[in-house]
């Protein structure tokens, strides 16, 4: 069989495959301790499912509009601008399964061969194979630890080029942690107005805060700006909600409608019952997103102290939002897949190598698991580190 050349210019997923991995070892019944993916171990909040289980008995079962619910459309308009201080009304809104769809969306309806997309390094593992699935070139700008790995104005500034369509910038940062400031988001959004090129911003963390990290939507900068941004968001990090696969995306009209087309050739409508769940996320009590970002605080604490206590490992960017540690492993000569790989098979410790964010010297850890978990797992790291020499 001969399949699609796109097929070959994509590599798969090493976050996933990592967590498959580690899964499947713990189905066997193997101790693993898995700081390897995204996802917060706490049950989704009661009144969310309760909302979502509601409906299910109120026969919302049925075909939706491909563009989402209306009454959910308008919910995260109204979210936008409370929280966000952007200007988007329900026809701004596309709902989508997950926040990594309504991104896939948003690449095909926007990037053509030709077309240059900016991204900073180290990216989220799926940014470049979007791109390079839609047609366009993935233009990648290193960022360094000494920049608290975020790109600079005139990293930006130099990065463009008359093909350029779209610069990503996500913040909070999966995998690093780190939060633009809001005088470095302004920044860059004067890079965006001054080279006349989109921006699509990633807030799927934009609740996990930390140390008074501020978040700012480059949107909310200034007219100029919003008009030039697009804002890609979801219900899974905040709310605990992975399995729902809600998301959505916040745009110009006509890159709503353009995503609306083709989501409804592909996937139709968003799970009809679980957007009744995502209402409710938005529209009532906040607290659960605070007890959860409480106990992430406390893990980053207990994790980062570990983590550069162990000679050769070094974590020297603290996250101040999130819920990853991003490590360097320069110091043991391995990359990161060897490193990965051997801490897995010998301690049974999953963790992400950070070849799959653009940095082989680098692994990336999640905290968001319990402390039980963190405090053995670092236990069986620090036994590993010590083995390697």
């Amino acid at each position: 069989m001969k399949l699609a050349a796109r097929v070959d210019r994509v590599t798969p997923s090493l976050t996933l495959s990592v967590t498959a991995k580690a899964l499947g070892m713990k189905a066997e019944g193997i101790d693993v301790c898995s700081f390897s993916a995204g996802e917060p171990d706490f049950d989704t909040p009661a009144h969310i499912k309760a909302a979502a289980q509601q409906a299910l008995d109120e026969g919302k079962t049925r075909y939706g509009p491909a563009a989402g619910e209306p009454l959910l459309r308008e919910a995260i308009a109204r979210k936008l601008q409370q929280d966000n201080q952007l200007n988007y009304t329900a026809e701004n809104v596309i709902v989508t399964n997950g926040g990594k769809h309504s991104l896939y969306n948003m690449m095909m309806a926007l990037i053509e061969p030709g077309d240059e997309v900016i991204i900073p390094v180290p990216y989220w593992v799926s940014y470049p194979e979007m791109v390079k699935l839609a047609g366009g070139t993935p233009v990648l700008v290193q960022t360094t630890a000494a920049t608290g790995y975020k790109i600079t104005p005139a990293q930006l500034r130099q990065a463009v080029t008359p093909q350029t369509k779209l610069f990503v910038l996500n913040s909070p940062s999966n995998p690093t942690g780190m939060v633009y400031t809001p005088a470095e988001i302004s920044a860059l959004a004067e890079v965006v107005v001054e080279q006349d090129i989109l921006v699509v911003s990633d807030e799927i963390y934009e609740k996990i805060l930390y140390q008074g990290a501020e978040h700012l939507s480059i949107g909310a900068v200034s007219h100029e700006a919003f008009v030039r941004t697009i804002v890609s968001n979801g219900f899974a990090k905040a709310y605990s909600m992975t399995g729902w696969r809600v998301g959505y995306l916040a745009g110009a009209v006509e890159l709503i409608k353009a995503c609306s087309k083709l989501q409804g050739h592909s996937t139709s409508n968003v799970c009809t019952f679980a957007q009744y769940g995502a209402i409710a996320a938005l529209s009532e009590s906040q607290d659960c997103v605070e007890r959860m970002r409480l106990a992430f605080s406390q893990r980053r604490e207990v994790m980062l102290e570990r983590i550069n206590a162990i000679p050769g490992l070094s974590c020297v960017v603290k996250p101040t939002g999130a819920f990853y540690l991003f490590v360097d492993i320069s110091k043991t000569g391995l990359n990161s897949r060897e490193f990965s790989n051997s801490l897995l098979e010998s301690q049974q410790v999953a963790v992400i190598p950070g070849i799959a964010f653009g940095a082989d010297d680098h692994i990336r850890l999640s905290y968001a698991t319990d402390m039980t978990t963190i405090e053995k797992g670092m236990d069986r790291l620090e036994k590993f580190m010590r083995s390697l020499k």
